[in-house]
């Protein structure tokens, strides 16, 4: 990626190995959402730049091309489909051609997540599946030997227990879909035992059992854990916990969105951490990207749904 050096070595390799796998495919087509912003404009230039996807852009034709004038960027270079005036008229028209196969990623422009969202979850134009929708961010930490990913930090406020079955079960999928089979899998609370007066602690007690039972296949799930005993191993021996998932989890699964949103943003400006994230359980992968994700973490997180896409074999050729 040019202009920006690539600090985080696993999020490049991620960019990479999206760019590799797409040569002698039909490259998937990105439907960039209300892209009038020069944010959203210089992200699909790289994307071109990168060579694993083809960005779309979808709003009101005259704000796009200001916006583009406004990155510098040449507009001409990318197809446009003017869908109206309005951020919803553009969110409503990108469900649109994602029902009808012309998309097979969607991507945050310079509209409001809510407004995307709201498209998205619509049940009769939306693009639900069986699954409820949750979002998963993939953490590259110097402190780290891999990946860690962290579900649910944005979409789902207060899971209750069948909401985090489908979180658990959408971020396995993804991260089966990258290649790791056995995603080690700890469920994070605020103590390692479980405590009737702290009900997270009782759903992750339910959630292991759930996993004996046979409830995602290849996936090793333990807990509830402390934060400290999910992430170090020498932790949980000082505990005293016998665990194979402790210091190595490739999953992290939070009890709500308050816990999540700060481990998140920690783990960004304490530690050192960047990260793709994606939507899932919807029919496509979405991007969701905020004013403050630096330039690597939207291209990790498209080349995370370009992937994701790849591995299910839902190529979107052009029309």
């Amino acid at each position: 990626m040019t202009g920006q050096p690539a600090t985080h070595a696993r999020l490049s390799a991620l960019v990479e190995r999206a760019r590799l796998q797409v040569q002698g495919r039909a490259v998937p087509r990105v439907g960039l959402v209300y892209p009038c912003d020069a944010l959203a404009l210089d992200a699909a230039q790289r994307i071109v730049g990168a060579g694993f996807a083809q960005p779309v852009l979808i709003g009101p034709r005259a704000l796009i091309a200001a916006a583009a004038d406004a990155a510098q960027v040449d507009c001409s270079a990318f197809e446009t489909i003017d869908a109206g005036p309005t951020a919803s008229d553009a969110a409503l028209h990108a469900t649109g051609l994602v029902r009808s196969g012309g998309l097979a990623v969607l991507m945050k422009g310079s509209l409001h997540t809510d407004e995307l969202m709201s498209a998205i979850v619509h049940k009769a134009t939306g693009l639900r599946t069986s699954s409820r929708i949750s979002h998963a961010f993939l953490f590259d930490l110097p402190l780290r030997h891999k990946f860690l990913t962290l579900a649910d930090c944005v979409v789902n406020i207060a899971p209750d227990l069948k909401t985090k079955h489908d979180i658990l079960g959408n971020a396995v999928h993804l991260l089966q879909m990258l290649g790791i089979t056995r995603p080690q899998v700890a469920i994070v609370t605020a103590v390692e035992t479980v405590n009737p007066a702290i009900p997270a602690t009782l759903d992750a007690q339910a959630l292991v059992q759930s996993a004996r039972s046979g409830a995602w296949p290849g996936a090793v799930v333990e807990g509830p854990f402390g934060f400290d005993n999910a992430f170090s191993a020498e932790a949980a021996r000082i505990k005293k916990m016998d665990s194979q998932v402790a210091g190595n989890a490739d999953l992290m699964l939070v009890p709500d969105l308050n816990a999540g949103n700060m481990l998140y943003k920690s783990f960004n400006y304490v530690g050192g951490g960047d990260c793709a994230g994606l939507v899932l359980g919807a029919s496509v992968p979405i991007v969701l990207t905020s004013r403050a994700d630096s330039l690597q973490s939207r291209i990790a997180s498209v080349a995370l749904a370009v992937l994701t896409v790849l591995a299910s074999g839902r190529g979107c050729h052009g029309h």
